[in-house]
């Protein structure tokens, strides 16, 4: 004989319920930005985040230039080998770093999935170059390489191009929230500090 709890869910289960109603999506799906990349460097900016910008063939220099002093960085373990630059004290997620070597961890270089010029977000998934969405998380300083071809315009674009079933990061910015009193707090929820490399 089965608990009340069992029965209750066995009678949720068994109602027929109707299929959900279709949701229109007639809405603008695509937008124009003369400049989609300078449009997500304003709006990043606008956040309180840093914007460096670098061709191709500097963005090593560029990666060392901003990790220079910062102490130990974690990386995850498929970023592009001349993105971990000598002179760096790199701290590779392989195998996955512990709590108490995630506490330890000065900041993390990472890439995106992509980036939304007009709202500017960076989109993280755990894809290539990204790692465990903690390993972005935790450490008090983000370096994110944001790459021109991954910038899109608009939300809805972003949108159809992640595949919703994965863990998705959105970023806006510094981590920061308000008190009560409306004080605003920032690192509670993820780093203190965003800088983004926009490259080409």
């Amino acid at each position: 004989m089965g608990s009340a709890r069992d029965e209750i869910l066995g009678r949720i289960r068994a109602v027929d319920r109707p299929a959900p109603p279709p949701v229109p999506r007639d809405y603008e799906r695509a937008r124009h930005a003369d400049d989609p990349v300078e449009l997500l460097a304003e709006r990043i900016s606008d956040y309180r985040a840093t914007v460096y910008r670098a061709a191709v063939r500097e963005l090593p220099y560029r990666i060392a230039e901003r990790l220079d002093g910062r102490g130990r960085i974690a990386v995850p373990p498929d970023v592009p080998g001349e993105w971990r630059v000598p002179g760096v004290a790199w701290l590779p997620d392989d195998p996955p770093l512990g709590v108490s070597d995630m506490e330890e961890v000065d900041g993390v270089l990472s890439g995106c999935a992509l980036a939304i010029a007009e709202t500017g977000t960076i989109v993280l998934d755990a894809g290539p170059a990204q790692g465990r969405r903690v390993l972005t998380l935790v450490p008090d300083y983000h370096l994110c390489v944001v790459r021109a071809d991954q910038i899109v315009v608009s939300v809805p674009e972003a949108i159809e191009r992640l595949d919703p079933s994965g863990p998705l990061t959105f970023i806006s910015g510094p981590s920061a929230t308000s008190d009560i009193e409306l004080d605003r707090v920032e690192g509670v929820h993820g780093p203190r500090t965003l800088e983004v490399l926009l490259v080409g």
